[in-house]
């Protein structure tokens, strides 16, 4: 789901592994649905006092994949980050594509990919992206974003995950990460107090953390439910800084944050 990172990140990501010599070559997929009080993107609050519904769609083969993500907003608030297109209104304000591959080595894997936001509230715009991870405990991973069209910039994600089995087929499972980003574009030039307007350097700053914990349950073998909690949190001062009344950083100020919601997952 997006409120991950994103990530979760937020978009999900269906990468198959390599198969066995004697193993046929399967197309697989999922369909979901994501339920929350809040949409939370690296950190950026994207909605307010609403019910976020986030249907998304995914298919794979061969390690390449395709997954659709889209964002409906009952009820669009304005936040530090976030301008409505339709303000009090129920909208289906993002439409997110992904397109990746990811190569299994062992228990190394790397994908590489391109993403493209649609959004209503904001200039569409696009994300080439590279990720590494390490199947161990904790299963570290590390994510770099470039954005190649209206915002430029940099974003790197270090996420760590774990599930552990606590009745048959129940799972725990926890999350946690942290972000730095990198803004090259005029756009991210920060407040300015001498000036009363953002002139000053382009943000650069240790930007998000969050952790999470949810419960997986399977209803059949194919349908599982994920109860899930997430804590948003800026992860430096730049991140959360004010001035004058003005977040610092061009695209808001960051917040301690709640998000609270449900997974739902159909695998095919």
């Amino acid at each position: 789901m997006r409120i991950l990172t994103a990530a979760i990140f937020s978009t999900i990501f269906i990468a198959s592994g390599l198969c066995l010599a004697d193993e046929e070559p399967k197309v697989t997929g999922s369909a979901g649905l994501g339920i929350f009080n809040r949409y939370v993107f690296r950190g950026y609050e994207l909605s307010g006092r609403s019910v976020i519904l986030q249907p998304n769609l995914g298919i794979a083969y061969r390690g390449f994949s395709l997954s659709l993500l889209g964002n409906i907003d009952s009820d669009e608030q304005a936040t530090q980050s976030f301008n409505p297109d339709r303000p009090g209104h129920a909208s289906f304000n993002e439409r997110d594509i992904t397109l990746s591959y990811t190569h299994n080595i062992g228990k190394f894997g790397l994908t590489g990919g391109y993403i493209f936001y649609s959004t209503d509230y904001a200039p569409a715009t696009q994300e080439l992206f590279v990720s590494a991870s390490y199947d161990i405990i904790a299963k570290p991973t590390i994510s770099v974003y470039r954005d190649v069209a209206k915002f430029p910039g940099t974003y790197v994600n270090l996420s760590f995950s774990q599930s552990f089995k606590v009745h048959r087929e129940i799972t725990l499972d926890l999350g946690a990460s942290a972000g730095y980003f990198a803004g090259d574009g005029g756009y991210w030039r920060t407040f300015d107090a001498s000036t009363g307007g953002y002139t000053g350097k382009k943000y650069r700053a240790f930007h998000d953390g969050m952790a999470s914990a949810g419960i997986t349950f399977p209803v059949t073998n194919f349908i599982a439910v994920q109860p899930v909690v997430q804590y948003w949190f800026p992860l430096s001062s730049k991140a959360r800084r004010m001035v004058d009344g003005n977040s610092y950083n061009p695209n808001g100020h960051l917040d301690d944050t709640w998000v609270t919601g449900m997974n739902v997952k159909i695998s095919f």
